[in-house]
């Protein structure tokens, strides 16, 4: 039996789940690299070696068959690595660069916006999370994807079947059939939206002139793969953001100062990334941070430890829009597997800062619901109840 230390086996998965960052400050006293018996596996804590392995794709891969989505999608850009990962990823390189998304996207995003806000404005009050920031997310890839708008609801469906299974097998589950079951109808509405993506409205169709090299069901598990992580991290990250605003009182103050907002977006994604952490395998016996690692084990890359180290953040638990490094998070990862979507994900969390300050501009959080964000591997707010005065009202409650 391989004895593998420095072994962290006090932590529990409810740790985890419901507030991870005391745990991981503890990981993170003692070494850089810990093993942790409940997740079996090493969990990186530092910033530094985080970005050391993220950029290793030598030593640690992630085409391994435990990796979970994977099980459920097959070979894609986000399971494989080395020439097989630039040529699964090659073809959307173009079509996701920062330029090509504020050209293709900046009106779309503000447009639902404002539907979304249309809906809800007159209320005084909402659930941001369910009527804001998911809706946003969702709507923004099935349009990106050219996927049928009005099968938006079984879309979505499929979606939340796929995330629910990659959440069950992260905690040590088989495969769940009901996982295969949404992923093989999210593939069929995929391969009717391949068929008729020669007008190059959206990003598949944009890709699909460099996809020689891939096969349709390739490109459809590449889909799946962009509309997992552009739903899920994205509103995610857009309820984070609010979730911080409104917790510390400065949503007016910072969504009405461009520059702030901006500052305020790295730092919640520095604060609180929506997805924790990266899964990696070692390929062969490995030596990270002076620790040994046996080849094959699980190596769990944790952006959420990465970005409060406080060496690179001080004060690393506290919301602070003027963070001046707060750009340094680690949470849109670095290396071959950097986040293909992250000039679109911060573009709709700009948006729909900027339309509710526009609509809204005396949001507040609604403090009889508080909420606070939870999840072992996706982490945002369960709720975001806001209110705000509307006509008639009395903003005073008197």
């Amino acid at each position: 039996m391989t004895t593998r230390t420095p072994t962290a086996d006090w932590v529990t998965l409810k740790d985890l789940e419901h507030d991870p960052h005391p745990t991981l400050a503890r990981l993170r006293a003692i070494g850089h690299v810990v093993w942790v018996p409940v997740l079996n596996g090493w969990v990186v804590t530092t910033r530094d070696e985080n970005l050391a392995a993220m950029r290793d794709d030598a030593g640690l891969t992630v085409d391994d068959p435990r990796f979970t989505t994977g099980q459920i999608t097959g070979p894609s850009m986000l399971s494989a690595d080395g020439s097989e990962h630039t040529r699964h990823r090659a073809p959307f390189a173009r079509p996701f660069r920062l330029d090509a998304i504020r050209e293709r996207f900046t009106d779309a995003a503000s447009q639902e916006v404002e539907r979304l806000i249309d809906t809800f404005a007159a209320d005084g009050a909402a659930e941001l999370r369910t009527q804001l920031a998911g809706p946003l997310a969702a709507r923004m890839m099935i349009l990106a994807l050219g996927l049928d708008i009005a099968a938006e609801d079984d879309i979505l469906g499929w979606y939340a079947r796929i995330v629910e299974a990659v959440q069950q097998m992260s905690a040590g589950a088989d495969v769940p059939q009901d996982g295969r079951d949404a992923y093989a109808a999210f593939a069929d509405a995929v391969r009717v939206a391949l068929d008729s993506a020669e007008d190059g409205s959206s990003l598949l169709a944009a890709a699909l002139g460099d996809a020689s090299a891939l096969t349709r069901d390739e490109l459809t598990a590449n889909a799946a793969v962009l509309l997992f992580g552009g739903i899920e991290t994205t509103e995610g990250m857009i309820a984070n953001l609010l979730h911080h605003l409104l917790a510390d009182g400065l949503f007016a103050e910072v969504a009405a100062d461009p520059v702030l907002l901006d500052g305020a977006i790295e730092e919640s994604l520095r604060l609180e990334p929506a997805a924790a952490v990266l899964d990696r395998y070692a390929t062969a016996d490995l030596a990270l941070a002076g620790v040994t690692i046996p080849r094959g084990d699980l190596v769990i890359l944790s952006m959420a430890s990465a970005n409060r180290d406080e060496t690179a953040f001080p004060d690393p638990d506290r919301f602070d829009p003027r963070r001046a490094n707060a750009r340094l998070h680690t949470t849109f990862a670095t290396g071959p597997h950097v986040c293909l979507g992250m000039h679109l994900a911060r573009l709709e969390a700009r948006e729909a800062i900027t339309g509710l300050f526009r609509r809204l501009a005396d949001l507040r959080a609604d403090p009889t619901r508080p909420s606070q964000p939870f999840g072992l591997v996706f982490r945002k707010p369960p709720a975001i109840w806001a209110t705000w005065p509307t006509e008639g009202s009395d903003p005073a409650g008197t």
